[in-house]
Formats: structure tokens, C-alpha cells, sequence
């Protein structure tokens, strides 16, 4: 049986050096206080109304995302390493996006076939020849890495790219805290990176690529969807942090081809929305005409260059899993250099010599569909049923294009405190970058973790929990 690489211990049970004060201190911990803990844990979390909804959930009820009480650790090399890659990699997507809304150059040498990008669901052509602030168009950056390899041959990998609206910061913020109220002598015993600092420069970056340029006087907004959103908790906790207000799409109007917030002293010019509302539902006169989530006429300001969206329109063509596989390469083309962090090894199904390996080894991999999110629409090959393979196989055949397939990867497992006691469950983790006029990161990222023994399902609609990040500073 293989074993996955360990984030605390060695194949051989001795604890890595980065864990060493860590493990001191858990060592001193009964059970009954981590117990005690976890509860205490959970009514803050419940208080505070740290809750998500399962859309398709028959109860309707909002859930605690659980969170488990012993961090990830990463070591400050370790770190630099993911960071610079990351920032890399993120880069490259930005111009890439900024390419094929222009020049198409990406497209003309040959490296992108034009159907990839031209049919895919998420290409805007609305957003041809549309210049926006600093050629940014991701300016939120949700980037899914993973831990691969057995025993000590762990090596990180990118597992998905997610630049539409991104979720999850505001648990790495609050999981942060969590711990900090929790167990206030392990930071005074660990020089832990800070993430707190986080909303400042998240509001830094939207002011950077505002219309009228980077000045205090901008105002920005998050705009929500409504109560009823799944992640509407991070958006009213990022307005909140940002000291921003919080809309939806009937606080705005255009007017003058300006975006206007009403509000009880009149009407406001707004300059920047973060906008956490899909493409489609942002503007009824340009998508969807039976939408109440959007502000009518925002498209032609945007395209004016008179409010900046962050994300841009038209970013979700470069997150489907259909155009992932290419990402390495963009890297090459656009900034000359060698990627630092690699994919996953990804089969396209649209090919037809590729779909033949998949449907030949089914019960070895992960297939996902090229739209999914949430861990929704995919086949886990080794934990899934001869049943469930065949029935998955049909909807492949019938459409292969609608798919990618990846090796069942051995992700790296991290202590967790379950029921059983601490035992390894297996885990990601998403930085999240902020491109600007730079492109940074806070030092961490929210860590997900599969709290069902043997499941490789990180997703949190999927009962996965999350734990906090270190990052060591030294």
C-alpha cells in the first residue's frame, strides 16, 4: 500500500524539523482539552455567523464549515518557492487573458487551438478590444495547489486556477483568529507569518486599478448577490474589513455613463465593484435579460473604462479546465521562463486518443467536467462503485469534450483531530494572489481538509473542513 507524503512526520515516524514546537506542545495537550476547544470553536464560529449553504440542500440550512484545531505548516523555503510561483503563474494567466481580448497572439503561434477559447462557455466577446487598468483582469487570484507523491517524494503541484470570484479568504482570516483565541502561547512560541493584513491590501489593490488611477479618493464597493448567496458571510466580512460598503445590484444605477450607489445623503459615483455576481448575472441589457442580481447599462461604463470590475468580465475563460492544461505553456510564451510550479498531468477528452486511455482506465482516475466547481460533476475512480463508473462512462461518450481526466493524485495528509483522535487526513491549499500595480500575497493561504478517512474531497459542500495556515517566517 502506498503511503502519501506526511506534513509533520517522515516516512519513518520522525517529525520534521519545522514541526518540532508544534509537536511539544501537542504533546502537553489531553484530549479532553482539545475536545473543549474544538467546542469553543464551534460556537464562536456558529455566534459570529460563520455559516455556508449547500445549494441543491432539501433542509436549506446553513452549515459550519468544520475547522480542525492543528495548523499546516509550511516552512519559510518552502514558501518562498510557492510564492514566487505562484506569482508566476498568475502573471502569465493576466496576460493571457489580456491576449486573446486583443491581439490573439497565444492563438496565431499555434499553442491554443481557436475552438478552446472562442466556444468555450466563458469567452466574452463583448470584452474584445476592451482595455482595462494595467492589463489586470484577475485581480483576485484563488490558486489550488496540492501536495503529490508517496512517502518522502511530496512535490507541489497546481490543481485548478479559479479567477472568476474566488472564495474562501475569509475563513483563512477567521481560522487565524480562531487560533490565536484559542492557543495565544503557540504564537508567542512560533514566528508564524501574519495574514490579518490581508483587507488592506486587497483594498490597496482595488484602489490601484481604479479609472481615475490609485487614490484614496476612490470608492469602492462589494457587490453581493443577496443573502441567499452561499458565500454571502465573506462578502459582508470583506466590506466589513475593507470599511467598504456592501450592495447588490438595485443599491447601483448608471447614469451619464457613470455607476452611481445610492444612499441616504444621494447619489454616490462608484469607481471600483468588487464583484462577487457571475458574468451573466451583472447586466440585464448585455447577458441575461431575466436577471435582478445586475446593474442595467453597467457593461457600456465598463467597456467606456469609467468603473473597474474586479474580476474582469470574460476571466472565466482562462479557469475552465479545458484551457488548465495550457497554463505551463502561457508561461513560456508570455514571460520566457520555465514554469516553477507544474500541473497535474491532464488528459483532454476531446482527443480522441486520450478519451481512449480514459475510458480504458476509469477506475484509476479523476475525471472532472471542464464547468465544474465545488467538486460536483466528477468521477473518483478508485472510490467509485463498477456502477457509478459505467453510468459516468456513458455521459463521456456522449460528451468527451465536456471533460478532462488526471491521475488519482496521493495528496498529502496532515494531522487532524477527529473523532477517532489525530489521525492523517488528506489536504490543499489556496493562496490567493492580488495583481495590481504589483502582484502580492499574504504569507498563507486557506488550508482544506478531507475529514472523511480516505477521501481524497477536500470541497467543503463536499464536508471537508479547514484549518489554519503557518507559514515560518524563519
Amino acid at each position: 500500500m502506498t503511503v502519501s507524503y506526511n506534513e509533520m512526520a517522515s516516512e519513518s515516524g520522525e517529525v520534521r524539523r519545522h514541526y518540532y514546537n508544534f509537536r511539544d506542545w501537542l504533546q502537553r495537550q489531553s484530549a479532553d482539552t482539545l475536545i473543549r476547544k474544538r467546542t469553543e470553536a464551534d460556537l464562536v464560529f456558529r455566534r459570529v455567523g460563520i455559516t455556508f449553504a449547500v445549494y441543491g440542500d432539501d433542509a436549506g440550512a446553513e452549515r459550519l464549515i468544520p475547522f480542525d484545531l492543528i495548523p499546516r505548516i509550511i516552512p519559510a523555503h518552502e514558501w518562498k518557492t510557492l510564492q514566487t510561483g505562484l506569482q508566476q503563474r498568475v502573471k502569465a494567466l493576466n496576460r493571457f487573458i489580456h491576449d486573446i481580448y486583443h491581439n490573439q497572439e497565444i492563438v496565431r503561434a499555434g499553442i491554443i487551438p481557436a475552438e478552446q477559447i472562442f466556444t468555450n462557455a466563458q469567452y466574452r466577446p463583448e470584452m474584445q478590444g476592451v482595455d482595462v487598468p494595467g492589463g489586470i483582469y484577475a485581480h483576485i487570484a484563488g490558486i489550488d495547489v496540492v501536495r503529490a507523491g508517496t512517502g518522502e517524494n511530496g512535490e507541489f503541484y497546481v490543481l485548478e486556477d479559479n479567477l472568476r470570484v474566488p472564495s474562501g479568504v475569509s475563513y483563512m482570516l477567521e481560522n487565524r483568529k480562531m487560533m490565536m483565541r484559542l492557543f495565544p502561547e503557540l504564537f508567542a512560541q512560533n514566528r508564524i507569518a501574519p495574514v490579518a493584513h490581508y483587507p488592506d491590501l486587497l483594498l490597496d489593490t482595488l484602489r490601484a486599478v481604479g479609472p481615475q488611477g490609485s487614490s484614496d479618493a476612490l470608492t469602492v464597493v462589494v457587490m453581493t448577490p443577496g443573502i441567499y448567496n452561499s458565500a454571502y458571510f465573506e462578502h459582508a466580512f470583506l466590506a466589513q474589513q475593507m470599511g467598504v460598503e456592501l450592495v447588490e445590484g438595485k443599491d447601483l444605477f448608471v447614469e451619464d455613463n457613470t455607476v452611481f450607489m445610492r444612499t441616504t445623503q444621494g447619489a454616490q459615483r462608484v469607481d471600483v465593484i468588487y464583484r462577487r455576481v457571475d458574468d451573466d448575472f451583472l447586466d440585464p441589457l448585455a447577458f441575461r435579460a431575466d436577471s435582478t442580481l445586475g446593474v442595467p447599462g453597467l457593461l457600456s461604463v465598463y467597456r467606456a473604462g469609467r468603473v473597474t470590475l474586479a474580476n474582469a468580465i470574460g476571466t472565466g475563460v482562462a479557469d475552465d479546465k479545458s484551457i488548465y492544461p495550457y497554463v505551463p505553456d502561457m508561461v513560456s510564451f508570455y514571460l520566457g521562463e520555465k514554469p516553477i510550479l507544474n500541473n497535474v498531468p491532464t488528459y483532454q477528452c476531446r482527443k480522441p486518443d486520450e478519451l481512449s486511455y480514459v475510458l480504458a482506465n476509469l477506475p484509476e482516475l479523476v475525471v472532472k467536467e471542464v464547468h465544474g466547481a465545488g467538486g460536483y460533476g466528477m468521477l473518483v475512480g478508485p472510490a467509485s462503485t463498477r456502477a457509478q463508473i459505467e453510468a459516468f462512462r456513458a455521459q463521456l461518450m456522449a460528451h468527451p469534450d465536456k471533460y478532462i481526466a488526471q491521475p488519482t493524485l496521493a495528496l498529502s495528509a496532515c494531522p487532524t483531530f477527529v473523532e477517532s483522535g489525530i489521525a492523517p487526513r488528506h489536504i490543499d491549499l489556496r493562496p490567493f494572489v492580488l495583481s495590481g500595480k504589483t502582484v502580492s500575497m499574504v504569507a498563507g493561504g486557506l488550508t482544506r481538509v478531507a475529514l472523511t478517512e480516505g477521501s481524497l474531497v477536500v470541497n467543503s459542500s463536499q464536508g471537508g473542513g479547514t484549518k489554519d495556515t503557518w507559514v515560518l517566517e524563519k
